[in-house]
């Protein structure tokens, strides 16, 4: 059976260039090497790519699909990315802007292992939508992240988690602060009940986020952060794989360069095991619309071979007085990630800013959604 991905591409070319260029496009991604010196009949209908629709976008620029092999992919994330994108990424006139896999290849591919429910039986909620914030400020101690932590906790947000700046740095080592963290949130619980989770930030290379995995189960922390464009696609699913009782949390950092498009980040970080996919927020500090956030999240959340939906977590200059706003654009099935916000909090109030807007979010109406 010859099993195909169709991976759709935005091209610019002047438009008597453009059928060639996806020819280009379509063998650059396949075999990457003249066609005509192919003497094998089965690679020749099985392998090299197919340009199947071109469509002129206006301006210079054409939408372009190409049906490539699944059976180039195996089941690696890495590998997925190479060939949905690999040299062509080179081209600064191609971005990638999304892909449909075929059944038998996306079966490869576990996704989440625990999505948003997971996550929802983690926070103790039921329903509604979930609330999360960051430790900041880069520079700061073990033990001042985890005086933070607790009066976040205290406020009863669903998960504290660290920035993504945070890795093993001289005056923040991970194994100190993790377990400054985790101590802090397990005393607010004790005062107040609440279910507030920490989710600390893997970094560094494979090796070292498995010994982190090993102090994160001696803490008896069930959710961590990490980025897949900075750690590797193949590495985020290898440690999903390998934790699957484990929540992962995806950070966008370095995902911005416009080259793949926003919703194909979203569909590659579902693929690898993300259970929460975090991503710019429209009308916050980063400029992406309101349009492309909503794609995002339906990215992450619809029917697809299966797999768990990834929480959609909007961030990025998000404020809590939003909230209403943001439910009602994204449902309950979303978490919301307020940090600098709430941390501009007046002295000795960061645990009542913050215990307002989580019972905004829980206690939000409805009713009233466009």
């Amino acid at each position: 059976m010859n099993s195909r991905m169709t991976v759709f591409y935005r091209v610019r070319a002047k438009a008597g260039e453009i059928e060639e260029r996806a020819r280009g496009i379509a063998v650059e991604q396949s075999v990457e090497m003249p066609v005509e010196a192919i003497r094998d009949k089965a690679i020749l209908a099985e392998v090299v790519g197919e340009v199947r629709r071109i469509e002129d976008r206006g301006e210079g620029w054409f939408d372009v699909e190409i049906a490539l092999a699944a059976k180039t992919v195996g089941d690696d994330a890495g590998q997925l990315l190479n060939m949905l994108y690999g040299n062509s990424s080179i081209h600064e006139d191609v971005v990638l802007s999304d892909f449909r896999l075929p059944d038998d290849l996306l079966a490869k591919f576990e996704g989440p292992r625990q999505g948003l429910e997971g996550l929802r039986r983690r926070a103790g909620a039921k329903r509604r939508a979930l609330t999360c914030t960051a430790l900041k400020p880069q520079g700061s101690s073990p033990e001042t992240l985890g005086e933070i932590a607790f009066e976040f906790a205290r406020g009863g947000v669903d998960f504290v988690k660290d920035d993504h700046s945070l890795a093993e740095q001289a005056y923040s080592p991970f194994a100190e602060r993790v377990r400054a963290c985790a101590k802090a949130v397990r005393r607010a619980a004790s005062l107040t009940g609440s279910a507030t989770q920490y989710v600390p930030n893997l970094s560094g290379h494979f090796g070292q986020m498995q010994r982190q995995m090993e102090i994160v189960r001696a803490e008896g922390i069930s959710v961590v952060m990490v980025a897949p464009a900075i750690a590797g696609f193949s590495t985020v699913q290898g440690l999903s794989r390998a934790h699957p009782d484990i929540a992962f949390l995806g950070h966008p950092t370095m995902t911005g360069g416009g080259r793949i498009s926003p919703v194909a980040m979203a569909r590659l970080f579902r693929l690898i095991g993300a259970d929460a996919f975090i991503f710019t927020n429209y009308g916050g500090r980063f400029g992406i619309s309101r349009e492309t956030c909503g794609a995002m999240a339906s990215a992450a959340r619809d029917p697809w071979g299966g797999k768990l939906i990834s929480a959609p977590t909007p961030a990025g200059g998000m404020t809590p007085e939003r909230v209403p706003e943001l439910l009602n654009f994204y449902g309950p099935d979303t978490m919301l990630l307020v940090g600098g916000a709430l941390l501009k909090a007046a002295p000795g109030r960061l645990a009542e800013e913050t215990a307002s807007f989580a019972r905004a979010v829980a206690d939000h109406d409805y009713g009233a959604r466009a």
